[in-house]
């Protein structure tokens, strides 16, 4: 299964947040719309970088009591690993692995077209083996001829 196949069931909507916000206001998005990871965009959509549940608490057990005044600028990763829309979801899982991550977001050219969690590419492998397997079932018992 390719990115592409995954985000047309998960669906392109990402939240985002603006470099400017405060790291409080991160926080928020982050439980209304109970997700794990926020790219970080410009007015222009461009993504600078992502900020996720790790950074925030690295943040607030650093300097709790600014959380008001942080900026997401500055507890942002930069360097960030991305997904295309052709990558296997196999390699898109290795690179999350390899580097330590749970979010990666997936970049159509400059544009960000969605965002893949662990969880995302985990459940959808889950029900591509249980199809397989019962694809399988069915043609040793000779439901299929």
């Amino acid at each position: 299964m390719k990115v592409k196949d995954l985000l047309k069931i998960k669906g392109y909507t990402v939240t985002t947040i603006g470099p400017n916000e405060t790291t409080h206001a991160a926080i928020q998005k982050l439980v209304e719309n109970n997700i794990g990871a926020l790219p970080v965009c410009d007015t222009k959509g461009t993504m600078l970088g992502i900020v996720s549940e790790r950074d925030l608490l690295r943040v607030c057990s650093q300097r709790s009591r600014a959380i008001d005044s942080i900026k997401v600028k500055d507890a942002m990763t930069k360097n960030i690993a991305i997904g295309i829309p052709e990558d296997d979801l196999d390699y898109v899982m290795h690179i999350m692995t390899q580097k330590g991550i749970r979010h990666l977001p997936i970049m159509d050219g400059p544009k960000l077209a969605g965002i893949l969690s662990m969880r995302d590419i985990v459940e959808a492998q889950l029900e591509e083996s249980k199809a397989q397997v019962r694809f399988l079932g069915d043609y040793i018992s000779g439901g299929y001829v």
